[in-house]
């Protein structure tokens, strides 16, 4: 295509552009003065923006006007109506009022099953009687103790609004061991001494003299919360009445079969010298070699590893090899189990084994629970100090030998052993061994360690009575 064709072929298109309507102008006008507007303001703001010479400090602050906190002042004695005619204070406060209220609801008796009405003569809309879940004497209260309390206050009172005789009944709990802990770790603290040099009945006093401090600013946060508590009625879990009643249910209950006593497997603290719930055992997870710091132990104590070690066959010369984490329980094995199928140890089944530190032989016996893979296929077995050994004791009527005394050291008849600290006696053992020439070999080994939630020690299952 030439110049000439291609001027005639753009006259041509310019030629055929269609002309906008009056509508399309109209929106196109009104986005000019759109865009005319936006760039206005702009510059306004612009102009109003401090410049770079200007200084923020030159700002002035807001001020934060403090609220007033309106308080009830008017002189009313303990137990007395609140005067309520004066005039109410334009603002809303919680403090002005809730102030003076909550004695007289208790001197009037309000709170009371008794109120209105003779507990001889049965109520015809009936009755509602309800026990606070109590506190545990160790602390004071917090949030979730004002959520509970509020919605128990809430039931009560509905059920007081629809003329029904109720009660609910305040308290707090003794909390058992924790608040030993507490009390035991304040004496220390302020007096650097133990609840054995106070004696029984010193230490029992000043658990005393600390329930009754805490137990009452407990009782007084209620009253702060306006719960419609009965406080003639108030409990404390170790008073005599909940005492002989906990006493009189035992009884029946052991009386009817429902409960009986046995030897069982528990969570033992050395350090409390006492057994502590499931659900007081924190499971700390050790990627190996580990030393954790036991209280009474100046040194750190090794854990996660696995020691392997050998038992000598009686009369044939023979090893078997076992593995354990906790190789000062040794001392009170009595048993090696291998699985029915382990073509390894067929021959030896049956056989005795001579214990290196105990006047004892045990018996080498075929129980499923064994894990071939695991270890050695060999498994010593301590019914007194392992869950799973218990059960292995048991089904094979095995001696249960504790070799543990409730503080932790080793019982009398393990020889030099004898009055060790338990993680004192796991050093002393594993040389021992290695002096017998018994010892094989330490490897890593991740596992879960126990440990108390409350003194931190490391926790030894113990046989105790149940």
């Amino acid at each position: 295509m030439d110049e000439n064709e291609t001027q005639a072929s753009a006259g041509e298109n310019e030629g055929s552009e269609k002309p906008k309507t009056a509508k399309q102008l109209e929106k196109e006008a009104k986005k000019a003065a759109k865009l005319a507007k936006f760039n206005e303001k702009k510059a306004k703001a612009a102009e109003k923006k401090p410049t770079d010479g200007q200084s923020q400090k030159d700002k002035k602050p807001k001020k934060v006007e403090e609220k007033k906190v309106i308080t009830y002042d008017i002189e009313t004695p303990a137990g007395e109506k609140k005067n309520v005619a004066v005039e109410l204070p334009a603002q809303y406060s919680p403090k002005y009022v809730e102030a003076a209220w909550y004695e007289w609801w208790k001197k009037e008796g309000f709170f009371k099953p008794e109120y209105g009405r003779n507990l001889d003569e049965p109520n015809p809309k009936g009755k509602f009687v309800m026990v606070i879940p109590p506190p545990n004497v160790t602390g004071t209260l917090h949030l979730g103790h004002a959520l509970t309390n509020s919605v128990e206050d809430a039931i009560c009172r509905w059920h007081r609004m629809k003329g029904r005789s109720a009660l609910w009944v305040p308290g707090c709990d003794h909390a058992g061991i924790a608040t030993q802990v507490v009390v035991e770790k304040k004496i220390k603290r302020e007096e650097g001494l133990t609840r054995h040099d106070l004696g029984r009945e010193e230490f029992l006093k000043r658990v005393w003299n600390w329930k009754n401090e805490k137990g009452n600013f407990i009782y007084h946060q209620l009253e702060k919360l306006g719960s419609s508590l009965d406080w003639d009625r108030v409990t404390f879990t170790m008073d005599p009445g909940p005492i002989e009643a906990v006493k009189e249910a035992f009884i029946r209950m052991h009386e009817d079969g429902t409960i009986y006593r046995a030897n069982r497997l528990v969570n033992w603290s050395c350090t409390l010298k006492s057994a502590i719930s499931d659900i007081e055992v924190e499971k700390k997870e050790l990627p190996g070699r580990t030393e954790i710091a036991v209280p009474g132990y100046n040194e750190k104590v090794e854990c996660g590893v696995l020691i392997l070690f050998s038992y000598e066959v009686e009369k044939t010369g023979e090893r078997i090899t076992v593995a354990t984490t906790r190789i000062e329980t040794m001392l009170g094995d009595t048993a090696v189990a291998v699985h029915p199928k382990d073509e390894r140890y067929k021959h030896l089944v049956g056989k005795m084994l001579v214990h290196p530190f105990a006047n004892r032989k045990i018996p080498i016996l075929e129980d499923e629970f064994v894990e071939m893979e695991f270890g050695t296929g060999a498994v010593k077995i301590t019914p007194a100090h392992d869950p799973n050994d218990y059960e292995v004791g048991k089904r094979h009527n095995l001696p249960f030998i504790t070799i543990f005394t409730d503080d932790g050291y080793i019982k009398e008849g393990y020889k030099h052993f004898t009055g060790m600290k338990r993680f004192e006696a796991r050093k002393a053992v594993l040389e021992s061994l290695k002096d017998a020439g018994l010892y094989v070999e330490t490897k890593d080994n991740p596992m879960v360690v126990p440990i108390c939630s409350r003194s931190k020690d490391i926790i030894e299952p113990m046989l105790k009575p149940q």
